[in-house]
């Protein structure tokens, strides 16, 4: 992991509340070379300090939000490609270098990390039930055959950033997908082991919070499609050429 003023070779946005427990294993797991950024979202336990004591930059967000927090990150990345992760101990970054290769080689402009429960007990049944929800009127909304709208992602940050993300709560993830294939991203999903989290959840540890979360996500299915011209992910200058993209109609990974 750099902590050097040079720009990183990747950022990796680690949405922050209350995950002391947790941080020293994620920081860890950040590739060598790749810049860590710690949104602390308000926690009491400490979790900024030991953020730095593991070479982490900490960025600091007032506001209350999961999303909140992501779209801090975002706006505080400087490379070229960022990527996303919980920072509970549920998903391990080291698995990402992949996902980057793919945004680089053209082969996508969003990868997603499908999560596959490593034993009972680890996703529970609620929040299960309200991913699939979602994952059908995704479907739905844009033709997206998805199966999970995991945290674990990849994408270039420029093209990111100007897709204008606004919501900043439970419903950010799921927009960010939509306004991609909006755009005519190609998105793909790659399974990737979940594991135990570390705490309690912040979203799904419960019915009320997981479908206050599906509310969220509701109201952002909803939004209509932009009428003006959309973003693309073209790649940066430098990067390798693109593969041609997938027609929309496939877009994703085929069932």
């Amino acid at each position: 992991m750099t902590t050097s003023p040079t720009p990183p070779d990747v950022d990796v946005v680690l949405p922050c509340l209350n995950e002391a427990g947790a941080l020293p294993w994620v920081l860890s797991r950040i590739p060598e070379g790749w810049r860590a950024l710690v949104v602390d979202n308000g926690s009491t336990d400490g979790s900024a300090g030991i953020a730095r004591a593991y070479g982490a930059t900490v960025v600091h967000e007032p506001r209350r939000g999961f999303g909140a927090a992501c779209h801090a990150g975002l706006a505080a990345a400087r490379a070229d490609v960022v990527c996303f992760c919980d920072c509970d101990g549920s998903l391990d970054p080291a698995l990402l270098p992949p996902f980057v290769a793919e945004v680089r080689s053209g082969g996508a402009d969003l990868v997603l990390g499908r999560r596959r429960p490593e034993r009972r007990g680890v996703w529970p049944a609620h929040a299960r039930a309200g991913n699939l929800v979602l994952a059908r009127l995704l479907r739905r909304r844009t033709g997206l055959r998805l199966r999970d709208l995991g945290p674990l992602r990849a994408a270039r940050r420029a093209p990111l950033l100007a897709l204008g993300l606004t919501d900043r709560r439970s419903g950010y993830p799921l927009q960010m997908v939509v306004r991609a294939a909006d755009a005519g991203w190609r998105v793909t999903e790659h399974d990737v082991p979940y594991l135990p989290r570390t705490g309690a959840s912040k979203v799904t540890g419960t019915w009320r919070g997981t479908w206050q979360a599906v509310r969220d996500m509701s109201r952002v299915l909803a939004e209509p499609p932009p009428s003006g011209p959309l973003p693309s992910a073209a790649a940066s200058p430098g990067a390798e050429p693109r593969l041609p993209a997938a027609p929309a109609a496939t877009r994703g990974i085929p069932r």
